[in-house]
């Protein structure tokens, strides 16, 4: 379809578009997109209109770009132009701002960073986070910063990483992980040992957490190290079991840039003994392989906070792809519950301010962060949604998407010139659900994954006296859910945690 669609004049597109059935449009547009010609954008144009068309359209459309992997100027001025002074559901705003992010960064790593388009992306940006005055104004602009990768703009990321509300500081900080291990510099270093250390105020512990795995997973120095575990000696203690079990994870995985360090440090009998590693908890931290072969790592994560009564306050899902040294975070999902200790009657930290009631998720899928979706917020919320609860779980993100469109001619010594064309898509549905029962005293969370790929390759000969023609198609299915039940009515919490996965047909 997209091979058609790259010859194809605008009216044809307009019109495809237009007379397309309502289940056919989504994947229109998402073709469009991805053929990015200069008919296929100006039909677009024409035909997107944000203040009237579904919400659901449009966050395909946006989607579409910002998984765009070789995106054009015009795109991203396509995308500007529609957000520009237009009054748009929140949603959509939010998953513009972060598709305007996600766009930038990658037309800088093609070396457009001088593009007029560019620079107004950036200064948007930069400009909504200096005059955003709600909480969650911020967050987007922070992710849409983290999106774009770019190191001139880390001064902004650090200052909210260390003078911003709870939420704000998380959001910096993990906008932080998203950049490469050259940009995180000794002044990124400093402020991730306060932020851990609260040298200046006191912060909240999933910003802590955040703060040392960046110490640790960027070429850490030893004494980082050292200090990061005596720290565990002072911390309540499933925070500190936590970051152990972060430490002990790293020795196990080869690729770990901090591997060596920690075994050196190991050799210390000070630190390495059973007194210090036995600390009694439940919040957990795993990482392992899935497939390794001499060019490529793929990887499971598992990360599991709790709260000291049980309460699951964070899990952090992640499937990473290692390939030369290079680092892809394929998928993670987070799902994130506060306030509930206070809700159940028990005493918060000393020194940290009381959480407001909250859960929700935030989903990063080829290193592209997305709008955060909430749950609830506060009581009221809460009572409101379980009373009106529908059943149905949240969409996150679902469509069609390029990953690559790659054509290329090679000489042959003969004389001789063989074409190469290599296309792959994505098909994606990513939905989660967080019931909470006040009632039953349950909090169950259950988040599916399906996906599919689908890969065409053909290498083709033509000559006057010589034609041969080279195809393959792979494609792969797969579906991964995800589920957790606690159970507080009684003391320890009980939990059940189920990682099922399908078979996986591979064609």
């Amino acid at each position: 379809f997209i091979q058609m669609l790259h010859s194809a004049k605008k009216r044809d597109v307009l019109q495809l578009l237009r007379s397309a059935p309502e289940d056919m449009s989504a994947f229109i547009v998402e073709a469009a997109v991805a053929a990015q010609s200069v008919a296929s954008l100006a039909a677009l144009s024409d035909f997107l209109d944000f203040s009237k068309e579904p919400r659901s359209l449009l966050e395909k459309f946006l989607y579409a770009a910002a998984f765009s992997p070789r995106p054009s100027g015009a795109l991203l001025c396509l995308i500007l132009d529609k957000l520009d002074g237009k009054q748009l559901a929140p949603e959509i705003w939010e998953t513009g701002i972060a598709a305007v992010g996600s766009l930038v960064g990658k037309l800088c790593q093609q070396k457009l960073c001088g593009l007029q388009e560019v620079e107004r992306g950036v200064e948007i940006i930069l400009r909504g986070l200096r005059g955003a005055e709600e909480e969650s104004e911020v967050i987007v602009y922070l992710l849409a910063l983290g999106n774009a990768m770019l190191p001139e703009t880390i001064p902004a990321l650090l200052d909210h990483a260390e003078e911003g509300p709870a939420a704000v500081s998380t959001v910096a900080i993990s906008s932080l992980q998203q950049f490469p291990a050259q940009h995180i510099s000794s002044k990124v270093k400093r402020a991730m040992r306060r932020i851990f250390h609260e040298k200046r105020k006191s912060y909240e512990k999933t910003c802590r957490l955040a703060a040392a795995e960046i110490l640790l997973d960027n070429h850490p120095l030893p004494m980082d190290v050292i200090n990061i575990l005596l720290a565990t000696n002072e911390m309540e203690r499933e925070m500190a079991k936590f970051l152990l079990l972060k430490v002990q994870d790293s020795l196990q995985a080869h690729h770990h840039p901090a591997r060596k360090i920690m075994k050196d440090i190991m050799g210390d009998p000070r630190i390495n003994n059973y007194n210090f590693f036995s600390k009694v908890g439940i919040s957990s931290s795993f990482s392992g392989p899935l497939t390794a072969t001499q060019d490529l790592l793929s990887t499971f994560g598992l990360d599991l906070l709790f709260l000291e009564g049980g309460f699951l306050r964070k899990s952090i899902s992640e499937f990473s792809l290692l390939s030369h040294g290079r680092q892809l975070r394929a998928a993670q999902v987070t799902l994130e519950a506060q306030g509930m200790e206070s809700m159940m009657g028990e005493n918060i930290s000393d020194g940290e301010e009381e959480p407001e009631l909250m859960a929700g998720m935030s989903v990063t899928f080829f290193n592209v962060q997305l709008r955060p979706i909430i749950f609830f917020q506060g009581y009221t919320d809460l009572i409101a949604k379980v009373l009106l609860s529908s059943g149905e779980p949240t969409s996150v993100v679902k469509g069609n998407f390029l990953l690559m469109d790659h054509q290329q001619v090679i000489p042959l010594q003969s004389g001789l010139q063989v074409t190469i064309k290599l296309q792959g898509g994505l098909g994606l549905d990513i939905s989660a659900d967080m019931d909470v029962s006040i009632w039953e005293q349950e909090l169950k969370s259950s988040i599916d994954t399906r996906g599919s790929l689908a890969m065409d390759f053909q290498a083709e000969l033509d000559s006057p006296f010589l034609q041969a023609t080279m195809r393959s198609q792979t494609e792969v299915e797969t579906s991964i859910h995800f589920d957790t039940m606690l159970r507080f009515s009684s003391t320890p919490v009980l939990m059940c945690l189920q990682l099922r996965k399908e078979q996986v047909p591979y064609r």
